[in-house]
């Protein structure tokens, strides 16, 4: 029996593994093998598998290290045997990087050390053999920091102390007189290795390891745990990535960006993140290493001419300015950005899509380190899938599916209106690093942005600089305002992938944590004050601006039409309003799957008619009622069927508990006793009579229209009329009259006979008839069991999976927020059900339902319109299964459309690759 294989070697144009192998090498393991393979300069290095990660969090330290010992051993002498270096010599010492590799992108979230192998006497040798002390010097002290902060958890104690190594190199800068890390010399360098040392020593009780290989299994140990740490945990959450999938982690040979003049670090995208433009961009800082672009600590200079002089113009710097201090990199090392581009060019051409880089130049020799498609907003997303559709990179399925449905939502969000942003005043200018609109008040931390915003109210994390820790405040944040940081920052990247506004790297802006003050346009705001962002232009203005909704893109449009034709489920809405109904329809709502009546008699007359129609003595007194009600109804299922003319809207019957509507409070009683020139004491006592123990699974539904048949008889009527008097002005209405908490064919067979009867009356009245269905809303599981009984009766099934969640797990809606998120943190389930539909036991309801309705009445009309019908996830379920429709809120409508296509794509797919 073979020995599993757990680590993986690349070097030399020669690798290992591949891009496919992206579950076992990660992401970045996989495709730096790859650009090994097709001839991109990489460094040499090896990965070590993610099944190692999984077994490290299941069986400890020492049982994954004995595993792999043997393995990074051999793995260790391949890269120094490319390199004619070794690991741990004092002459001629390897360094190596450990970088962490999940096998979905989760920029920032995970460690890296870098400088890996350095003790004081290998330090004196790379010194030696280099000829620059101050950048052996330089590299020892990054290393003993990020190793500090990653391996020995060197932290701030509290969220307004600073970084404790942060601190060491703030006071010497202090003492040197100068701003910025690159202006201190070699002995600086030297004291700060001392003094980050000896904080180590005095944090941590113990002294920093000398020892490459003790360093070497730390950072390897420490990358697996930081799969599990908070803000990693947090990503894969927001993000939907599985826990047990775990991180590869990648240990390469050094190459280095801070040797000076001739050597730089950067990172850079092959089409614009935030906007899809087809035009390379990104940013590197001449003498600097690894993350010092994506911090923000330095201002970091464009690689392309033309990004350079844009970016100059944004900042209000002088092309005389930008040439001596922010020169592009195409014009600083012109033959460095000529194969740069060249090999950003190959690599998209190669994985078809857009490429996020990182790349050292050494002595102006060109290294990638890596590359993966790169995070875009959903404007991006939607122009470079059809972009490259036009290109010939892709086909018409790819670009369908390279556009995540739930990303769509960014581009129906709302945007400023133009007149009040005229009038607006402008306090800041930085980068516009994540488009869209965001106003909300000032806060200066995460966990309060976390916490306001779950308040209800609307934030803007105000920072000096963004880290991965910052993510929770963020995520809850309407938008981000950064005062360092360029494009490439951690908050342009992030803000960017979650869709969120971002301004990076306001220089003018003065940031105080401790104070919480933020001073910008000659005024000092507090924490709570009100600030707008503009991500699109990188303004910042004083206050709240108004917003209007957004004009949809032309190639959102292209998208759309594109996903119509490549789906089988088509996408109505749920709307009670003529409103909400035409928006639906702009969005391309093929109809209505749930209008709701209840949500009509709110308000005005119409909630007094009611009332007096629940609190009546008797059938006579409901009937009175009822009349006055009529009208009323009719007037607005008018203004739904016009909105939505031509096609079909199913109006839900009366629903919830009759105790919804009737005033509990003293002063509504009073007026209901008035109208109804009775006793307050018998409208409490009515009240009281209404109220339930557990009025959801009491006296409502269909069996309020079974007990009281006049309810059913006068909305029945309300709608008939209503289509009717539309056809008389030659307005196509096509109404489908739905029954609520359907149980059994008998309660069902009960209301259909009266909404046909109520038909008839008015077809007679009318001396002419319209088409119309009847149908149920199975949301009882009795009614998923008894579907082929059902079906008898109903011409269509909607599925009420709101309420079939609910009875099936037996969670009640109202307060199951009090456990779930205790159950999904441990485990106990994978998501909310009431989101994301759980397809074992509520979904096996659903497709035995749609099996044996099918089976009574082949042509049944099978639909869906609870909460999932708008959730991506369960729309490929309500494919699979073999239902009509979806239905869903009006502004999730364009995410069911790509939703429904993705579906029918993959589906497709996975039979192709069963039958080959």
């Amino acid at each position: 029996m073979s020995k599993a294989k757990y680590v993986y070697l690349f070097g030399n144009k020669e690798a290992e593994g591949n891009a496919k192998m992206k579950n076992l090498l990660g992401g970045k393991g996989a495709n730096l093998a790859e650009m090994n393979l097709i001839g991109v300069p990489v460094p040499p290095g090896f990965t070590i598998t993610t099944e190692i990660c999984t077994l490290y969090n299941e069986k400890g330290r020492d049982y994954a290290i004995n595993l792999i010992k043997d393995d990074v051993v051999k793995a260790v002498a391949h890269v120094e045997n490319i390199m004619g270096m070794k690991f741990g010599d004092k002459e001629n010492p390897l360094l190596v990087s450990v970088r962490s590799g999940a096998r979905a992108s989760m920029p920032g979230m995970m460690d890296t050390v870098l400088n890996l192998g350095l003790n004081d006497l290998a330090v004196e040798g790379i010194a030696a053999k280099s000829g620059n002390p101050r950048f052996a010097w330089d590299s020892y002290r990054r290393f003993v920091q990020m190793y500090g902060d990653v391996v020995l958890g060197m932290k701030p104690e509290s969220k307004e102390s600073e970084d404790p190594f942060e601190i060491i190199i703030d006071d010497i800068k202090k003492k040197r007189g100068v701003k910025l890390d690159t202006e201190l010399t070699a002995d600086d360098m030297k004291e700060l290795v001392k003094e980050f040392k000896a904080a180590v020593k005095k944090q941590t009780g113990k002294d920093f390891p000398d020892d490459p290989w003790e360093q070497l299994w730390g950072a390897i140990m420490a990358v697996f745990d930081s799969w599990m740490n908070e803000r990693a945990i947090l990503y894969r959450k927001l993000n939907k990535i599985p826990d047990e999938w775990g991180t590869a982690v990648n240990v390469q040979a050094m190459v280095f960006g801070n040797m000076g003049e001739d050597s730089a670090t950067g990172v850079a995208f092959t089409r614009d993140a935030a906007t899809g433009e087809n035009i390379f961009n990104g940013e590197y800082l001449i003498n600097a290493q690894g993350e010092d672009v994506v911090a923000g600590i330095r201002t970091p200079q464009q690689i392309t001419l033309e990004g350079s002089r844009r970016w100059a113009k944004l900042a209000n710097i002088s092309e005389e300015e930008r040439k001596e201090k922010y020169p592009s990199l195409e014009e600083a090392m012109p033959e460095v950005y000529k194969e740069l581009y060249e090999v950003q060019d190959k690599l998209e051409k190669h994985y078809r899509d857009m490429q996020d880089m990182e790349f050292t130049i050494q002595d102006r020799k060109l290294w990638l380190l890596q590359t993966r498609n790169g995070k875009r907003t959903g404007a991006a997303m939607v122009k470079i899938a059809m972009d490259m559709l036009k290109e010939g990179l892709i086909d018409k399925d790819e670009a369908i599916m390279r556009v995540e449905p739930n990303k769509l939502d960014e581009l129906l969000h709302p945007v400023f209106d133009k007149d009040a942003v005229a009038k607006a005043k402008v306090v800041a200018k930085g980068l516009p690093a994540s488009p869209g609109a965001a106003a909300g008040q000032v806060v200066f931390h995460a966990d309060d942005a976390e916490k306001w915003a779950a308040e209800g109210k609307k934030v803007v994390l105000v920072r000096i600089e963004t880290s991965p820790e910052d993510l929770k405040g963020m995520n809850s944040a309407e938008g981000i305002l950064t005062a360092r940081g360029g494009m490439t920052s951690h908050a342009a990247v992030v803000a960017r992938g979650m869709g969120k506004c971002c301004v990076s790297g306001a220089g003018s802006i003065k940031v105080d944590y401790k104070a919480r003050t933020l001073e910008m346009g000659g005024h000092k705001y507090k924490e709570g004050d009100y600030i707008s962002l503009n991500g699109s232009t990188g303004e910042v203005y004083d206050g709240l601006i108004k917003t209007v909704d957004p004009e949809l893109s032309g190639y959102f449009g292209q998208l759309m039409k594109l996903a119509d034709k490549k789906a089988r489920l088509y996408v109505r809405t749920n709307a009670d309003t003529p409103h909400d109904a035409q928006v639906a329809r702009d969005f391309g709502a093929k109809g209505i799957g749930l209008c709701r009546t209840e949500h009509m008699f709110f308000g005005g007359d119409k909630i007094i008619a009611m009332r007096e129609m629940i609190l009546a003595e008797d059938e006579k007194g409901r009937r009175k009622a009822l009349e006055k009600l009529l009208p009323m109804q009719r007037t607005d299922f008018e203004g739904i069927f016009e909105a939505m003319q031509g096609l079909p809207v199913t109006v839900r019957l009366l629903d919830p508990p009759l105790h919804e509507f009737v005033p509990h409070d003293e002063k509504g009683q009073k007026e209901m006793a008035k109208v109804m020139g009775v006793s307050v004491s018998t409208i409490k006592a009515k009240v009281e009579e209404l109220s339930e123990f557990n009025p959801m699974l009491g006296h409502r539904g269909c069996r309020l229209g079974n007990t009281y048949p006049e309810i059913t008889e006068m909305q029945t009527r309300a709608i008939i009329e209503a289509a009717m008097n539309l056809r008389d002005k030659k307005i196509d209405a096509r109404p489908e009259i739905m029954i609520p908490l359907t149980g059994t064919l008998a309660e069902m067979k009960m209301q259909e006979n009266i909404v046909r009867e109520t038909a008839e009356k008015v077809f007679e009245e009318r001396g002419k008839r319209i088409d119309y269905l009847v149908g149920t809303m199975i949301e009882v599981p009795r009614a998923a069991l008894t579907a082929d009984q059902i079906a008898q009766s109903a011409e269509f099934f909607s599925f009420g999976t709101n309420d079939l969640t609910q009875m099936t797990f037996g969670y009640s809606r109202d307060d199951a927020g009090k456990f779930l998120p205790i159950y999904i943190e441990k485990g106990i389930l994978k998501n909310d059900p009431f989101q994301v539909l759980d397809q074992e036991g509520v979904g096996q309801l659903v497709e035995m339902a749609v099996k044996k309705g099918r089976k009574t009445r082949k042509k049944i009309k099978l639909g869906i319109c609870g909460e999932h019908g708008g959730e991506p996830s369960s729309i490929e379920f309500c494919h699979r299964v073999g239902l009509d429709y979806v239905s869903c809120s009006p502004y999730r409508v364009p995410i069911a459309r790509l939703a429904a296509a993705q579906a029918n794509i993959m589906n497709k797919r996975s039979w192709k690759k069963k039958n080959k």
